[in-house]
């Protein structure tokens, strides 16, 4: 048995600069030892950060990532994720992929065989099929369950405003409402341990950037629904003269202002990691004070750091970091705020 050991750093503060550097969303401590193996073999920045997410399709990590998790109102489960290459600005990304697990995989065949950044739906998964991905049933007895139970419970939660029958009682399917109405949640029915997306940059000894995510999305969402995670700028952003920057959460909310894009914009002006992460955050909590969500970032000399929006139940972000300082997975925690 394979002993998994995590520790929380203390010997070193959170921008502690070191080249060079792999960082991921939440505890996914496989995912960022499979990307620094990559780099420790020779491999570049997007070979990093595409094993280390493809690590994580491949655990199911935390049930938020690949396949077997997050069925839709259909009982359906589809995939969303992006890569992102900092050299040249390239970008690939799929989203409401079905029946092939490996979505970062297809992402990376996007940006290197195609000319278009970004094909969803069944045409993804047509495409992915023709570059060799192999085609699979991408639900589980555990998604299953998940559907069969949200049906026993009158379809709630689900994602239904403006419509009829009454979307806090009832399944559809549904019809709009003429009157609008406020919602009784004004908060949403985001469940935070229901998306867990794995966000990872990866920083070269030379100050490559490369950023890359994978999720298999919100449970129990309107089929077609994309969130942040694939979207550049939103999920994941990636700039070799700046940086890169990863988020996490509401993507609902949080692809409205692009946080990921601001924060390595704010690194671009010389704001330090955490600084920008926290100012990106910030944005959003002027007007959704309540929205659960968290960054990670990176510099181009190794800097690094995270924030994240307090709310009640989440009060710590914890994210995996590999540098030469540490030369293995280790575990640290940001406060919110």
């Amino acid at each position: 048995m394979i002993q998994r050991v995590f520790v929380i750093i203390c010997l070193f503060p959170l921008n502690q600069a070191a080249l060079p550097l792999v960082i991921n969303t939440w505890n996914f401590e496989n995912a960022a030892n499979a990307a620094w193996s990559a780099l420790q073999k020779g491999g570049s920045v997007l070979d990093a950060v595409e094993r280390g997410c493809s690590q994580c399709e491949l655990e199911q990590c935390d049930g938020s990532v690949g396949f077997g998790g997050s069925p839709d109102e259909r009982g359906e489960t589809t995939l969303d994720a992006m890569i992102m290459n900092g050299d040249t600005m390239e970008v690939g990304a799929v989203a409401d992929l079905r029946r092939v697990k490996n979505a970062v995989g297809v992402a990376r065949a996007v940006m290197e065989h195609t000319e278009h950044t970004f094909i969803v739906g069944e045409s993804a998964t047509i495409f992915a099929e023709n570059m060799g991905f192999m085609s699979e049933d991408l639900s589980t007895n555990k998604s299953i369950a998940i559907f069969s139970q949200w049906l026993q419970q009158n379809c709630q939660p689900n994602y239904r405003k403006n419509v009829f029958p009454d979307p806090s009682k009832s399944c559809g399917p549904y019809k709009p409402k003429a009157k609008l109405w406020k919602p009784k949640n004004p908060n949403g029915n985001f469940d935070p341990s229901s998306h867990d997306t794995i966000g990872m940059i990866a920083i070269g000894k030379n100050g490559q950037v490369a950023a890359a995510t994978s999720t298999n999305g919100a449970t129990h969402k309107i089929p077609g629904r994309v969130g942040d995670s694939p979207v550049a700028g939103a999920g994941a952003y990636a700039d070799s003269t700046a940086g890169g920057a990863a988020a996490t959460g509401d993507g609902d909310i949080m692809m409205r202002f692009l946080p990921s894009f601001l924060a390595v914009d704010f690194m671009r002006n010389g704001a330090q990691p955490t600084v920008a992460c926290k100012t990106a955050i910030s944005r959003i909590k002027k007007y959704y004070p309540n929205f659960f969500g968290a960054i990670i970032c990176a510099n181009t000399t190794g800097g690094y750091g995270a924030a994240c929006n307090k709310r009640p139940g989440f009060s710590q972000f914890p994210f995996m970091v590999v540098n030469p300082q540490t030369n293995q997975s280790q575990l640290q925690k940001v406060d919110c705020f």
